[in-house]
Order: C-alpha cells, then structure tokens, then sequence
C-alpha cells in the first residue's frame, strides 16, 4: 500500500484523536474553574465585607461570573508571558475603553474562541479533502491565523475610532475651558462645566473629563489626575494638552493663554489634514472614473455610431 493511501486511511482517526484532544483541554479547564469556584466562596464568606458583595445566587450574578470564569479559563493558554506584553494589551484596551480589571483575560479568552470557531470547522472540512498534505495544513494554519487575529482587527478599529472623536472634539473642549477659566472659574470647577455642557457633543471627552473629575473628588492630585488623562487614551494631542497645564499650573503661568495657544495649533492641525484630504480626491477620484464612468461614456457616445456602422455593413 502507498504511503499518500495510508496517510488518507488515518486521516479520520487523525481528526478524531484531535477532537478529543480539544474537548478533553475544555473540560480540564472548566473542572479547574469548579474546583476554584469552593475556595473562592469561602474566602467571600470569611471576608469581613461578605455582606456587601454580589450574592452568587442571584441569576444575573451567576451568569455574569458564570461567563467571566469561563472567559478566564479559556484565556490562560492564550495569557502573555512577561509582564510587558500584558502592560501592552492593557494600554490597547484602556485607549480602546475597556479599562477593567478582566479586561485582558476576557479579551484573550474571545481571542481563544475565535481561534476555534475558525480552526476547528477548518480541521473537520481541510483536512478529509485533502489530508496531512501541505495544502490542508497550510488552509488550516491560514484560519486559524484569521481566527486569532480578529479580535485585534476589532480592537483596533475601535481604539482607532475613539482616538479620531476624541482628535476632533477636542478643540471645542479647549474653547470652553478657556470660556470657563476666563469667567473666573478654577481649573477644577470649569472641568466639571465643561463635562456637564459637552456631554451630548462629544461624548468620549465628557466620560473621560467625569472620570477625572471623580479622581479628583476622591483626593488624588490634578498632576496625577492630567496625567492619567493623557496616558489612558493615547492621543498624542490629547497628552500634549494635559502637559501645557501641567506646566501652566506648576509656575503659575496663564492656563487661558496656554489653551487659547493649544486651541489655536490644534485647529490648524484640523485644517490642515481637511485640505490634505482634499488634495488628495483628485487622484482618488481617478480610478472610480477610469473603471466605471469612463466606460459607459465611452458606450453612451460610441454606440449608436457603432450600431448604425455594423448595419450598413461597414464591418
């Protein structure tokens, strides 16, 4: 017998040993949880606040802990290793929103799922057609791939997205916290102005300011609290904005005229990508017309004349 028919006669045993491999990987990790789940209790109940925490009981409580456990479990064959990379994923979802303390595990638990959304269908469908050959190896790596990576496309799209809102309605912010300081207001009173009159426009900018308004009411200093600002979300101007009146407030310089001059170059900035983006239509427009405008002209004009040509016999 043919190695290529010996490969193709193991090829469902190969399948099977895989899914079982999988499954058996799922259950060990949910009887971990379960076996957590007794201890965890009894830590909540001897704690000196048990009465204050969520009842385990009650149906919303269990599911919620039910999915973030499972999300948890799922996530530990997927968990960086060092220290820098969890700070790097943290930083992504702290620029994307997700600022919780699951954030990480629960985002690398979807990316677990996803992989064997897209591996495990890829597996019972490559590998039957074509065998343990480079082809069906080679499809099945490229969902997985598709599959892990999903989740940072998301993400990605939207960190990218918060980003731009925060870009664009941060210099209408700026203006009021001038308005505000100028009209005798204290840098910490024209924030919560601010915040209160901005929440329908800009959106992300008003739940960022809440937030820090709120570190400031429980104590934490405005240096520490701007500089929070500027490092959770990741705009680069948003950063810029937050050490101009950090530096404004350590020498006790005009903190209007430092937002007025920050307005000032971020509306320009503004201005600038517009008319970039504006001279760049001329040679975008190109191909939209060249492959779909051009060519029913070219049968609007040319096709009668063509028409009548062929039916005096010309061609």
């Amino acid at each position: 017998m043919a190695i290529p028919e010996i490969m193709q006669d193991l090829t469902p045993l190969i399948l099977a040993l895989l899914v079982g491999v999988s499954i058996w990987s799922l259950l060990s990790l949910f009887s971990a949880t379960n076996k957590s789940e007794q201890t965890d209790r009894l830590k909540k109940l001897s704690s000196k606040d048990a009465a204050n925490e969520p009842d385990s009981n009650d149906p919303k409580g269990g599911i919620f802990n039910m999915l973030l456990k499972t999300a948890k479990a799922l996530a530990s064959p997927m968990m960086p290793s060092t220290e820098g990379e969890q700070t790097e994923i943290r930083k992504e979802l702290s620029a994307a929103g997700f600022r919780s303390e699951n954030a990480v595990p629960i985002f690398q638990g979807l990316r677990f799922i996803t992989l064997l959304i897209f591996s495990l269908p890829s597996i019972a469908y490559f590998i039957p057609a074509y065998g343990l050959t480079y082809d069906g190896l080679k499809y099945v790596v490229i969902f997985s791939a598709i599959g892990m990576y999903i989740p940072k496309i998301g993400l990605w799209y939207v960190r990218t997205t918060r980003q731009q809102e925060i870009f664009l309605t941060l210099p209408d912010i700026i203006d009021l916290l001038v308005v505000c300081v100028e009209s005798g207001l204290g840098l910490d009173a024209a924030l919560r102005k601010v915040c209160d009159e901005m929440k329908d426009h800009a959106k992300v900018m008003a739940s960022e300011l809440s937030l820090s308004n709120f570190q400031l009411q429980i104590g934490r200093t405005r240096k520490e609290v701007l500089r929070d600002l500027g490092e959770r979300n990741g705009v680069d101007d948003l950063r810029g904005l937050t050490t101009i009146i950090i530096q404004a407030d350590r020498f006790g310089s005009s903190i209007a005229n430092a937002l007025r001059v920050q307005s000032d170059t971020m509306r320009t900035k503004r201005r600038q990508m517009a008319e970039e983006k504006a001279a760049k239509c001329a040679v975008q427009l190109l191909f939209p017309m060249l492959f779909f405008i051009f060519p029913g002209v070219f049968i609007i004009l040319v096709g009668p004349a063509a028409i009548k040509m062929m039916m005096s016999g010309a061609f």
